[in-house]
């Protein structure tokens, strides 16, 4: 398989996160999103969302979308990122979607750019935005996790954790105080204290730049 990603992106996170746990082989070719990559003529055709990540098997076939990529993954090999009893999987989809399409979507590079060039928003008012949804989000997400497991509703990672994970990554970089939400940071710690996961982190991939 090979993933088009972009290092910083939270949903390309999400994705080698899962691909890892699950320990399925990939190649991780990088599409730069800051360079404009996106919009070049072959990757639009491959992704006509113009984002990241895109997934293509080994049989040629494109999936795009990282929650729909997930959806795929977790269909065809283990462990599960999905429990199977129902009320159980609403739980950890509730907490995964409320990153995944509640925080994210405001909070992405498009929308950054969308707000500086048309809107004109200054640096500091960009950073007020990105705390604002984030901090929404976050509180949402805090009141609906586990108290009693490491993981977010149980003793292994679940879809709600590599959302989690992936976006805390981006608070720790926009300079979000994460003081009221320990059970997110704790959530974090064990996610990121397996092998598989830590791997996936941003600053481990091999397009990984000191600065945007």
């Amino acid at each position: 398989m090979t993933l088009y990603a972009y290092w910083r992106s939270t949903t390309s996170y999400r994705v080698r996160a899962a691909l890892n746990l699950k320990g399925l082989t990939y190649e991780t070719l990088p599409v730069d999103l800051v360079a404009g990559d996106q919009h070049s003529p072959d990757y639009a055709a491959l992704n006509p969302g113009l984002g990241v990540p895109t997934l293509v098997l080994d049989d040629g076939t494109v999936l795009t979308q990282s929650l729909a990529i997930l959806d795929y993954l977790d269909a065809v090999a283990a462990p599960r990122l999905l429990p199977d009893d129902p009320v159980a999987r609403a739980k950890v989809m509730a907490a995964a979607h409320a990153v995944a399409l509640d925080i994210h979507p405001v909070n992405n590079l498009r929308v950054l750019q969308h707000l500086r060039s048309i809107h004109g928003a200054s640096e500091a008012e960009t950073v007020a935005w990105m705390h604002h949804w984030m901090d929404a989000g976050f509180t949402t997400v805090e009141a609906i996790v586990s108290d009693s497991t490491p993981f977010a509703f149980s003793d292994a990672p679940d879809l709600a954790d590599v959302c989690i994970t992936a976006q805390l990554y981006n608070a720790h970089r926009w300079g979000l105080d994460m003081t009221a939400y320990p059970k997110l940071t704790r959530i974090e710690a064990a996610c990121l204290a397996l092998p598989a996961i830590a791997a996936a982190h941003p600053d481990h991939q091999p397009d990984a730049k000191v600065t945007i």
